[in-house]
């Protein structure tokens, strides 16, 4: 445990409290600036901008300054507290934002006390609550602009999908409630940090555990892994590695088309290699969830895995598949890692480097 210097707690309040103060400064003269018309003159389209290039801030902070800056005649009160140390800066600025908000009917007496009373990410909240209670229709209209919804996806070099948008409030709370519960880990193994396993959770979620409907073209020889072999094709990526390839048909419908010397078509046929039906249903009572030491995700949630793939001679049967989690079917495939039955028991050997010394467990 972290030991204290008997007098380092003080310290830190007393610094923050002088740290307070200098932001106040700092919002009186940034209100002051942005009333003149010095950042108009240097070419910027706001204050606030200017600010950010120039005080290297973040617009947030900037618009922060600004507000407080403004809306200090009626934050009077609020500021004593601030010099007394009852409430930080951190406060006041929600304070001023809610001010600015709501207008005449703002009622500094009745947000100061639970500024006191509550940390300044907890207070933020309450002042939400208080704008609907003086102004429900303005908070719905302000919190139900659908145009704010947007989102954006594009494919880098690399083929990685990039998703930058932004939902309204209640979107976002049920995407999050959907996505929260499969971004648990998937037991003590699990070193993914939050944003690798809400990554995860997204395509878990979107696809519901089942196989994606995608459509690879790729040759014999790429799915054999066979050297000097081309990469797989899908739609929306750049080539994908054998390794990628075998994973994905490793619980796939199959089509087999023969081309001729000039590409053109000369047969077509098909055949399965789905874990599903019976097979799936008996794969599913019998492994109940993942398979992977360690991993308990619902057999729901995963993928039917061939432990010799069929491309190798491999039967779809349920002696020769086993349940893995996407997860841990990627870390087959494109990991390296290798899974042996013994005794009907799966036991992983993880995968060496290339000066032949083992890797640690994932």
């Amino acid at each position: 445990m972290l030991q204290l210097q008997p007098d380092l707690d003080d310290q830190l309040v007393e610094t923050q409290r002088q740290i307070d103060a200098l932001l106040l400064r700092q919002s009186r003269l940034a209100a002051e600036f942005a009333a003149s018309e010095r950042w108009d003159r240097a070419g910027y389209n706001s204050p606030h901008d200017w600010m950010r290039f120039h005080l290297n801030v973040t617009s947030s902070t900037a618009v922060n300054y600004v507000t407080v800056g403004e809306q200090l005649q009626r934050l009077e009160k609020s500021v004593e507290a601030m010099g007394s140390g009852e409430v930080g800066f951190a406060h006041l600025a929600v304070m001023a934002r809610t001010a600015e908000a709501v207008g005449k009917v703002f009622d500094e007496d009745r947000l100061l006390k639970l500024a006191c009373d509550n940390s300044p990410g907890k207070f933020y909240f309450k002042c939400l609550h208080y704008r609907h209670s003086v102004d429900a229709r303005k908070y719905c209209e302000e919190q139900n602009d659908q145009e704010a919804n947007y989102l954006k996806l594009s494919t880098v070099e690399s083929g990685h999908l990039l998703i930058n948008g932004a939902l309204d409030p209640v979107s976002g709370a049920a995407v999050r409630g959907a996505l929260e519960p499969l971004a648990q880990k998937s037991g003590a193994h699990d070193d993914r940090d939050l944003g690798q396993r809400m990554a995860d959770a997204l395509v878990e979620g979107l696809t519901h555990g089942k196989p994606a409907h995608l459509q690879v073209t790729t040759s014999l020889e790429t799915l054999q892994g066979l050297a000097g072999s081309a990469g797989g094709e899908m739609e929306f990526s750049v080539p994908l590695s054998s390794a990628t390839v075998q994973r994905v048909a490793c619980d796939s419908s199959v089509s087999r088309i023969l081309l001729d010397q000039e590409s053109l078509v000369i047969d077509v046929g098909r055949s399965r290699r789905v874990v599903d039906g019976a097979l799936r249903k008996a794969l599913a009572l019998r492994d109940k969830h993942c398979q992977w030491p360690g991993c308990e995700r619902p057999a729901s949630w995963c993928d039917g895995h061939h432990i010799v793939h069929w491309v190798d001679g491999g039967e779809t049967n349920l002696d020769n598949c086993v349940l893995l989690c996407r997860r841990h079917h990627r870390m087959f495939h494109e990991g390296g890692w290798k899974l042996i039955k013994v005794e009907g028991r799966i036991v992983t050997v993880a995968p060496t480097t290339t000066f032949g010394l083992p890797r640690g467990p994932d």
